[in-house]
């Protein structure tokens, strides 16, 4: 008989990653967890411990669902942060019954709109047949980094310097450049210092980062983050970077600068061995973000479709 609740803390953790690591392989820019990994996950400050359910059959994991209630969104609209089902379960309605659990679980914390995203066929099916309508769609895009782009119009005059890691100064001052960069992008929300902090410092995928602010007459105007997780690398056998974030404020763009911190962060990565980048951006990103990526080389690997809907007076 199968049966869905709510995640313990402390003692599923095991349970979390037996579901997570057998539907990783079929997604390109993930890996296996370890249950260190899973931890590191639960101290962010945006954690919802609330919203994580697991599906089992006969005392087996075989699904998952991470239904986010955003404490610091004022909108009232949860995210389905990841939802998935072992392959060899699937085609019994287990996805359909976690995904009926997670908006389930919204309605009763007073949400009114669900977002979720697919790439997967199932998923995609699963979403439109409940209900839900495409709002956005995001490419996931690589780069060989063998050669990198020359002359395209990126700024020569700006000054380029690391940020310094551990000073809390440095790190308002990412949050500061993070939110002001970002403050018109599609579910836009403010990052608090605590969350940038935790990103730098306890994230569990990305242990080795290299930040990076970049200046025009001694004003900070942009910035650009790579990180490398090695056990991805291992266990694809790969050595891939990504490209975390990349930001411009507005006053400043269409000026080459986005292009040098791009051919920056690049750069960085193969210094350290890297030969290839991937990054992740909103199609209808207002700053044409992905036209920019395309003229650097980067070649979309997946497309990934939003989905909302509306629960309010639903049954």
């Amino acid at each position: 008989m199968l049966k869905i609740r709510s995640f313990v803390q402390g003692k599923d953790e095991k349970r979390w990653t037996m579901v997570w690591n057998k539907v990783c392989p079929e997604f390109e820019e993930v890996r296996a967890l370890t249950v260190d990994d899973v931890v590191r996950f639960e101290k962010s400050p945006s954690f919802d411990v609330k919203g994580l359910f697991l599906a089992e059959l006969e005392d087996e994991p075989v699904g998952l669902a991470y239904a986010q209630v955003d404490r610091f969104r004022e909108e009232k609209k949860g995210f389905i942060q990841l939802l998935a089902v072992v392959p060899e379960h699937r085609g019994k309605g287990i996805g359909r019954k976690l995904a009926q659990k997670a908006i389930e679980s919204f309605r009763e914390r007073g949400m009114e709109r669900v977002e979720a995203v697919a790439s997967k066929k199932e998923a995609i099916n699963l979403f439109e047949g409940i209900g839900f309508k495409q709002v956005r769609v995001y490419s996931l895009m690589k780069r060989a980094l063998e050669s990198l782009p020359q002359s395209i119009g990126e700024n020569q005059e700006v000054v380029i310097r690391k940020l310094h890691s551990g000073d809390r100064a440095e790190i308002e001052l990412l949050t500061f450049l993070e939110n002001d960069t970002f403050s018109e992008h599609y579910n836009f929300r403010p990052a608090s210092v605590e969350e940038v902090e935790h990103m730098l410092y306890e994230n569990p995928s990305f242990r080795e980062q290299e930040w990076l602010f970049v200046y025009l007459d001694n004003e900070t105007v942009g910035y650009v983050g790579t990180g490398i997780d090695n056990k991805y690398n291992q266990e694809r056998n790969t050595k891939t970077g990504w490209i975390m974030d990349i930001g411009v404020l507005k006053a400043h763009r269409r000026r080459g600068i986005g292009a040098r911190l791009m051919i920056e962060g690049m750069k960085l990565l193969k210094t350290k061995g890297m030969t290839e980048a991937m990054l992740g951006v909103d199609d209808q990103n207002p700053t044409k973000a992905i036209k920019l990526y395309e003229k650097l080389g980067f070649q979309t690997i997946r497309k990934d479709i939003a989905y909302q809907k509306s629960i309010v007076g639903n049954v």
